[in-house]
């Protein structure tokens, strides 16, 4: 599929907590932006999973639950599940129970953070810092910075550390493609278990849920999503140099299934849109505090006041250039150029964005902004 300029938006949503508020307004801020969201035409709504940090999405399949219940027909969904931190049971059931309530409009994105943060905790000690990326480049008006290894902060920083209580003790989670096939095995009744014994998840057999699958690069989430023909999502806005390689690497391995003939891409933007694009400028003035304080591996913390964030150092700056650089920032004209040539040169079915500000009612108006000027209202 060819990309066209103005291919469906969707929105990721991370409940984000602003300096100075607290999760229930930003869970409130999550519902509303959502009803808003199903009027001015976005096709889904996912929300991450994140834990110890000052976003409000921890539990997707609850907070799901309550986005479904407020709206009438958005797909809502989970951007992703990270089910090395969980069983293909308790996925397959949670999301079974929310086709109930809300029949084919959940979608169930899988995402293996988990398992790399645990490969990681495997790892022998080493430095925690992460080398600054080097110089990006453009490419046909996309900017593609120099990937960032972020190993030795997956292994030893207080993200890492975080880990052992989001999982039994001694627990170690099956490899990702096994649990993903656990997953489709037990949505479509013919789930085996380890001793022979067939199982059958009550809801969730026969649920009318989406599978998708999530990835940053070309390792195995690309090649999980395709050789099993599901749709694949990539996080430009979390990993921008290696966005190209993980749409190569799913195209590759894509293999036509019962879901879809021919993959199907979605690709992740970071979006602030305003009337003009000073303001927009400011409006994203504590983005690079609040990356830096979630790539430190700290958690994100509040979302600065763009009135008063400081800057950030040369030093620390450096760290986060990359995501600097690439977040899509100014007014309406501004954005959807950049967003359509990043779809052009991924040939991505779909984009999704995701927007933060400090004022919820900047949030709105960011989002409303975007749909009026990429003509989905």
């Amino acid at each position: 599929m060819t990309f066209r300029d103005h291919a469906p938006l969707s929105v990721l949503d991370l409940a984000p907590i602003s300096e100075g508020s607290d999760p229930a307004a930003a869970l409130h801020n999550t519902i509303d932006l959502a009803q808003h969201a199903e009027q001015w035409g976005y096709r889904r709504y996912w929300v991450a999973e994140h834990h110890f940090a000052a976003v409000a999405s921890s539990v997707p399949a609850l907070l799901i639950g309550q986005i479904a219940s407020a709206t009438r027909s958005i797909r809502v969904g989970s951007a992703a599940v990270q089910v090395g931190q969980t069983t293909a049971v308790s996925v397959a059931e949670s999301f079974g129970m929310l086709d109930v309530f809300h029949p084919g409009r959940i979608d169930l994105g899988l995402g293996r953070s988990g398992q790399r943060r645990a490969e990681a905790a495997a790892t022998p000690a080493g430095p925690v810092a992460i080398s600054a990326p080097s110089a990006s480049r453009l490419v046909d008006g996309v900017v593609i910075p120099e990937p960032v290894d972020v190993t030795a902060l997956l292994a030893h920083s207080p993200l890492a550390r975080s880990f052992e209580v989001l999982t039994q003790p001694g627990a170690q989670p099956p490899h990702f493609d096994e649990q993903v096939d656990d997953i489709l095995s037990l949505l479509d009744g013919t789930y085996t278990s380890p001793s022979g014994q067939q199982l059958h998840a009550v809801p969730g057999e026969g649920a009318d849920v989406q599978v998708w699958i999530f990835g940053s690069s070309k390792g195995q989430s690309a090649h999980v999503a395709g050789a099993r023909g599901l749709p694949f999502a990539a996080n430009y806005h979390v990993s921008p140099g290696t966005t190209r390689e993980a749409v190569a690497a799913y195209r590759q391995a894509f293999r036509p299934s019962s879901v879809l003939a021919e993959p199907y891409v979605v690709v992740s933007a970071d979006v602030v849109v305003a009337d003009d694009d000073d303001t927009a400028r400011h409006l994203a003035n504590g983005y690079g505090r609040w990356v830096h304080s979630i790539r430190t591996g700290h958690g994100a913390i509040e979302y600065p006041d763009p009135a008063t964030a400081q800057p950030l150092p040369a030093d620390e700056l450096a760290l986060v250039a990359d995501r600097l650089e690439t977040q899509f920032v100014g007014s309406p004209d501004t954005v959807v150029q950049r967003l359509a040539a990043l779809g052009r040169l991924t040939d991505a079915d779909e984009l999704v964005i995701t927007s933060v500000t400090h004022d919820h009612a900047d949030r709105l108006r960011s989002h409303e902004l975007l749909a009026k000027a990429w003509g989905l209202i």
